[in-house]
């Protein structure tokens, strides 16, 4: 059952990689991010960035002249990113700065003791994306008990952002661009009682599904909060990257079945983006001059682009904020002020 349904999700991915192409829509043709923005005295975080489409938007950043925190997991992979991106780009003027912080989203305890620390170092946050993810992960526990994709991909990140919000507003025009996937698609129903499946057996499709819905459930819940509050200088963004030559395959055999990542990986190969192409849309979102009024909207191909019926459901995403902030014990935190969140919430 697990292997057909992920055939069937390659079949459309395929079916859709090759009407794009029909469209023009081709790795190094179109879907590029072609502002020339410079980001000079500004700050970006950007987790996840020690590999894939994460390091490729730290060294967009690099370039444009940003601070990059390079919030990661395991900061020797990152040290090592950091120095590749650095040779890569030598040759190059006006470059920014690379810092690289230990961040792990899976770990409730690790986002707060990353963000006492950034809050302690950086007057500034202006950019922020939530690019760390797993996918197809098998069946498991965060050890704050969210079930592992969701508890990575969002209640994580969540976090992460809601902390340093007030820094956000107090250092805006800022962004916070979150990373989803088209496969958001899937969820035909947002249970906020089985997302960590209680109430059902586990499946890693359909767990993925409902972390990359809550990604844009999240990014337009956030921007409707912050209209009502008359905050107008952070503006919020969802996407789909597309599908990218990189690692996050690696646990298809686990949870599909022998053979799936080699299927990925190779079978799919002629219609899966290069790492660089496939960052392109989260820069869009991070630096564009023509999306900086627009908030709370999907996009792909560096365009908007209409998300799910369930996720352009403006009620369910201010539910679904509202469920976050409870769960992750925020209630009594004023999340949209200017003042930093006080140190027992960072504990």
């Amino acid at each position: 059952m697990i292997i057909r349904e992920f055939l069937k999700t390659i079949i459309i991915i395929i079916l859709h990689a090759s009407l794009s192409k029909i469209r023009g829509k081709m790795d190094c043709v179109s879907g590029w991010c072609k502002s020339k923005r410079r980001l000079d005295g500004q700050t970006a975080i950007v987790t996840g960035s020690n590999t894939g489409i994460g390091k490729e938007t730290a060294s967009d950043f690099y370039a444009r002249g940003a601070r990059v925190i390079m919030a990661c997991r395991d900061t020797n992979k990152a040290e090592a990113a950091k120095k590749e991106i650095e040779t890569e780009r030598q040759s190059e003027t006006n470059l920014g700065t690379l810092i690289v912080e230990k961040l792990d989203v899976s770990s409730l305890k690790s986002v707060r003791e990353f963000v006492g620390r950034i809050l302690e170092s950086e007057p500034n946050i202006n950019i922020l994306v939530n690019n760390a993810g797993i996918m197809y992960t098998p069946e498991g526990k965060t050890e704050d008990g969210f079930e592992l994709q969701i508890g990575t991909n969002h209640f994580g990140h969540a976090l992460l952002t809601l902390l340093l919000l007030p820094r956000l507003i107090k250092s805006g025009p800022s962004r916070v661009v979150c990373v989803s996937s088209l496969l958001h698609k899937d969820v035909r129903e947002f249970d906020f009682d089985n997302l960590n499946f209680e109430k059902t057996p586990y499946d890693p499709k359909i767990a993925y599904a409902n972390s990359k819905a809550a990604n844009v459930l999240f990014a337009k819940g956030l921007a409707i909060k912050l209209k009502e509050m008359n905050i107008d200088n952070v503006t919020t963004y969802s996407l789909h990257p597309g599908v990218i030559r990189t690692d996050i395959g690696r646990n298809f055999n686990q949870t599909v079945g022998f053979g799936a990542t080699f299927a990925f990986n190779y079978m799919m190969g002629p219609f899966l983006k290069s790492v660089k192409c496939g960052a392109q849309t989260s820069i869009f979102c991070a630096v564009d001059e023509t999306c900086a009024e627009q908030s709370g909207l999907y996009y792909s191909d560096c365009a908007v682009k209409q998300p799910s019926k369930l996720c352009q459901d403006e009620d369910l995403a201010t539910r679904f904020l509202d469920h976050t902030v409870k769960v992750l014990n925020l209630s009594n935190y004023k999340a949209f002020g200017e003042s930093d969140p006080p140190k027992e919430i960072l504990g």
